[in-house]
């Protein structure tokens, strides 16, 4: 996604000068969200100097959202966050992937399963909201998916997060995991197989007050649940697709694809 970026902090005048334009633009705001890819990284400091100038520029403003990396949570002390709270930021973004430590390394998140949970576990700590994302398929077409579908269920109920957001994998040209497919070395999963492995997920979820959803483009079955509520209507809809095996049941590929 960010192949032709390169990582900066941008200054703070240059946000204020974003904010000011989008003032104008929009006028008053209820959403933000600080983008792009790892925006915690700022020093604390600056951004909250940047959630007090969204918050004096849009008066209605009651919801801010921002991306997180395990890393930058974890360079976090804990009263930063709870400042970062008390100033309005209300749900941070962290894309968990996989419980697989094994998997964990070889897609470099950079943080061990251990660490993962604790920056999970340190964001809902500090009284904001955590949407945490897992990657379907990211096991290939081997066994070792299912062991991909259980210990994700398990690093995401360790956390408990408030929301689940399951995507499925989608390989980008120029990446490794792109090359590796080209030469046979990696093989994604077909709709089904795909299916199987959410469904062995969610069965393994223990979660409570969780919202779970795969209805993002990439994903094949649009599904929004609250846990553990919803868990067994969720499970029943996933086993009659799989049942079904027809994939004119399935989100076609070009709606995939926008």
């Amino acid at each position: 996604m960010y192949k032709d970026k390169k990582y900066r902090v941008r200054s703070l005048e240059e946000i204020k000068t974003d904010i000011r334009m989008a003032k104008l633009y929009y006028g008053d705001l209820e959403k933000v969200f600080l983008a792009d890819g790892d925006a915690l990284a700022m020093d604390t400091p600056d951004l909250l100097e940047v959630i007090y100038e969204l918050k004096g520029a849009f008066p209605h403003l009651r919801h801010i959202g921002i991306y997180a990396s395990p890393d930058s949570i974890l360079q976090k002390e804990i009263s930063e966050l709870t400042a970062l709270k008390a100033a309005g930021l209300t749900i941070a973004y962290l894309g968990v992937e996989t419980g697989d430590p094994e998997l964990l390394k070889d897609i470099r998140k950079g943080v061990s399963y251990e660490e993962m949970v604790e920056a999970g576990k340190k964001v809902r700590q500090a009284g904001i909201l955590l949407s945490v994302t897992v990657l379907l398929g990211l096991a290939g077409r081997t066994p070792r998916a299912v062991d991909h579908a259980v210990k994700t269920a398990q690093i995401c109920n360790e956390m408990n997060p408030d929301y689940i957001g399951a995507l499925v994998l989608m390989l980008v040209p120029r990446t490794e995991l792109y090359r590796r497919m080209e030469k046979g070395e990696f093989e994604l999963p077909g709709p089904f197989e795909i299916l199987d492995e959410m469904r062995i997920m969610i069965s393994h979820l223990d979660v409570q007050g969780t919202e779970f959803r795969s209805n993002h483009a990439s994903n094949y079955l649009p599904i929004k649940g609250r846990f553990p509520d919803d868990k067994e209507k969720v499970l029943k809809l996933i086993n009659e697709m799989i049942a079904k095996n027809d994939r004119k049941y399935l989100r076609p590929d070009y709606l995939r694809a926008l």
